[in-house]
Order: C-alpha cells, then sequence, then structure tokens
C-alpha cells in the first residue's frame, strides 16, 4: 500500500516515514499544501496522512479541494488541533479519521489499517481471504495452524492482494503502490516476487490473466 504524509516538521516525518515503511507501507512525503494538493491528485495513493498546519495551503483547504474534484481517497488528519470544533471542522471537509498530537505511532498505524480495511468494504479486525490470515503486525501469513514466514516485499505484495481478492490486478498498478517514489526496481521484479508467493502459497492461489494482471483467488473459488 502506498501513502502520502503531508507533514511540514521534518523531524515527525522522518520518524514517520520510518515507523510507516517498517510496517509495510510505501509512503512518500509532501512537506507544503502545495505539493500535498497535487500529488493527491496523481492517484497512486491508498491513504493520505493529511497535517492541518501546512505552509503555502492549509491541510483543510487541500482536504476541501480534493472532495469537490470528486477524489475519493482516505484521508487521516494529524494535527495538534484537537478543539472539538476543528475536529467537526475536519469531518466536515471529508475527513475519514482524526488523530492528535502527540500520539503514539502504534495508534496511528492502527487507524491506519482500519482505514484502508473500511475504504475497501472489508470488515474490521485481521485481515482474512478464506482460511488465509494476515498477521500485520508481526508480516506474517497464517494458514491451517501453521505460520508462513514472508520476506517485506512478500508481505507488501500479499496484503496488496488480500486486500482486493478476486480482483484483477494491473502490473503497472502494483508497482505503482508497491514502491516509493524513490525506489529503484528492476522489469521483472514484481515477477519474481509473484512466483516466491506462489511457492508459498500454491500456484493456483494467484491467477495471471493475461493482458490484464493478477488476480488473488479465494480458495473457496478454486
Amino acid at each position: 500500500m502506498r501513502l502520502l504524509l503531508a507533514e511540514d516538521d521534518t523531524a515527525l516525518a522522518e520518524g514517520l516515514l520510518l515507523h510507516l515503511r517498517a510496517a509495510g507501507y510505501a509512503a512518500d512525503w509532501a512537506a507544503d499544501g502545495i505539493e500535498a494538493d497535487y500529488l493527491g491528485r496523481e492517484g497512486l495513493f491508498d491513504a493520505v496522512i493529511l497535517d492541518l498546519g501546512l505552509p503555502g495551503r492549509s491541510g483543510l483547504e487541500v482536504l476541501r479541494s480534493w472532495r469537490e474534484a470528486g477524489l475519493s481517497l482516505p484521508v487521516l488528519i494529524l494535527t495538534g488541533r484537537d478543539a472539538w470544533h476543528e475536529k467537526v471542522d475536519g469531518f466536515a471537509a471529508g475527513a475519514d479519521d482524526y488523530l492528535t498530537k502527540p500520539f503514539h505511532p502504534e495508534e496511528l498505524l492502527a487507524r491506519l489499517s482500519a482505514l484502508l480495511r473500511r475504504a475497501r468494504g472489508l470488515t474490521p479486525g485481521p485481515l482474512r481471504v478464506g482460511e488465509w490470515e494476515l498477521d500485520e503486525a508481526r508480516q506474517m501469513l497464517l494458514h491451517a495452524g501453521n505460520v508462513i514466514a514472508l520476506t517485506a516485499m512478500e508481505f507488501r505484495l500479499l496484503r496488496l492482494f488480500m486486500l482486493q481478492p478476486g480482483q484483477v490486478l494491473a502490473k503497472a498498478w502494483l508497482e505503482e503502490h508497491l514502491y516509493d517514489e524513490g525506489h529503484e526496481h528492476g522489469s521483472n521484479v514484481l515477477e519474481v516476487y509473484v512466483n516466491r508467493l506462489r511457492a508459498k502459497l500454491g500456484r493456483e492461489r494467484i491467477e495471471t490473466r493475461r493482458g490484464q494482471g493478477y488476480v488473488f483467488v479465494n480458495e473457496t473459488a478454486v
């Protein structure tokens, strides 16, 4: 999953980027509202962490402009403003969640996980597809009482598949949502990781649709 962090506090942003990437997210950073507004319209992100006190253009202005343009990407407001009426203003502008500073990174990650599920119409709680369960905290896969170890990139890719089971995911879309802006990768890297997952889950679990992409198949449909 690829996230946009819009935060003007450099020290806070750098710390958050470390936490987000350690949790298996690709994350890009915008330090002002003008850049955040532009990047949010690119269609590259699964969710946005948006500070209200951005220079250039406030987070509230950015959020309103996205919603007026019909952009539905999930937005979690992160701010030091904790007055009740400011929270009301944030939700009225189109925020999906609201977290005040100071905060624990674990709470931010838990809220993000719930936000990404809601955005896809999934039920709260552990990420499951059939009998497969992804333990996001430990970045492991659970199945039939077995624990299947995953590398960092296998975990990222599998989470994308399990959040959208049964859907055709294009190679270009997967690459856009697996990597942040500064990440370099070869042309066949995605296929390598897909094959590694197939070796661990079974080749029938991830279908190739030629000319379209890949589909993660629920075992009840196999």
